[in-house]
């Protein structure tokens, strides 16, 4: 009887060894269960770390980013930003190229009037555990004004910053220079309206649609190098809703809501845009790594279980044996 059990032992291990990956794709609701985070104003897939979102709160005690595994709900890590002062009312979160992560202090809780506001980069961790991260900080100024926004976004293709301001009538879609400055003032100018309130904005990960939110309802644009053209509407969750993402694949809308507890709804992305194939996205963006869904660390994972099993069967067919 080896012979046979030697052949059943190849089976099941090499069922094993080619099971697909349990990693969360990172493309389903899941509720943010941190109680340090009460108003995540921001949300943007990691592209490093699948199933890995991160957020912010709008006012915070400290310069925080939260890694959020949207499988469980769970903080897995907490960035602290160094070299960026004490942020004001932090109201955006975006991925860019390179991994790295673009932050948006621009928002002016309280009615306060700001004669500029804040940009930070920092490189996303290869590593999820807590730690303090140094950000480089970009002075933001408009070119017609001082304005509230809450919404920023980073192009997938070009790596450029875009800031959408918040106006009740509908704003406007503001460009940065090509190349932001960290010791001058980069000035944002309009380039075309935008006819929502919008709290929070995404690209899809090639880049060819903006996703922008509101409270009542959103807006799927065309990108069109920048000369937007409207699509289709979007259906938000009703409520404090202040966050949009594009899951990993491109192939949901993420939308959040502030509050403790607060939930992120999975919504079908608009005209299926968002291949993830592409090399970024602002607010997410397909894994530029080997570790995504059906990658390395998911089928080792599922492997090692599937060899347990395996080991277990071996072992109660062989006492069987040994009965008879």
């Amino acid at each position: 009887m080896r012979r046979p059990l030697a052949i059943l032992a190849g089976v099941l291990l090499t069922g094993a060894f080619t099971l697909p990956a349990s990693a969360a794709d990172g493309d389903e609701d899941f509720t943010i269960k941190d109680p340090r985070i009460t108003e995540s104003s921001g949300l943007a897939a990691s592209r490093q770390h699948p199933g890995i979102y991160w957020t912010h709160n709008d006012q915070d005690k400290g310069a925080f980013l939260y890694a959020v595994d949207s499988s469980t709900g769970e903080t897995v890590a907490t960035i602290t930003m160094t070299g960026v002062g004490t942020p004001r009312d932090v109201e955006a979160i975006s991925i860019g190229p390179g991994n790295e992560i673009w932050v948006g202090d621009i928002g002016d809780n309280d009615g306060v009037t700001w004669p500029y506001v804040w940009l930070y980069r920092l490189p996303e961790p290869k590593t999820l555990k807590d730690q303090t991260i140094r950000a480089t900080q970009y002075v933001v100024k408009y070119s017609d004004g001082t304005r509230d926004a809450e919404s920023m976004v980073v192009h997938p293709k070009t790596g450029r910053v875009y800031i959408i301001d918040k106006h009740e009538d509908g704003g406007h879609l503001y460009e940065g220079p090509a190349e932001l400055s960290p010791s001058g003032t980069n000035v944002f100018k309009p380039t075309t309206p935008v006819d929502l309130w919008a709290t929070d904005a995404a690209f899809s990960p090639d880049g060819e649609t903006l996703a922008v939110r509101g409270y009542l309802g959103g807006i799927a644009y065309d990108w069109n190098g920048g000369k937007l053209k409207r699509l289709e509407r979007i259906s938000v969750p009703l409520g404090q809703g202040e966050s949009a993402s594009y899951s990993p694949d491109g192939k949901k809308l993420m939308l959040g809501m502030e509050g403790a507890g607060s939930t992120v709804v999975a919504e079908d992305a608009p005209g299926g845009a968002g291949s993830s194939d592409s090399s970024s996205g602002s607010g997410s963006s397909a894994s530029s790594d080997d570790d995504g869904d059906g990658g390395p660390t998911g089928d080792i994972k599922v492997g090692a279980v599937a060899v347990v099993v395996a080991c277990v069967v071996l072992l109660g067919l062989r006492r069987l044996l040994r009965r008879r």
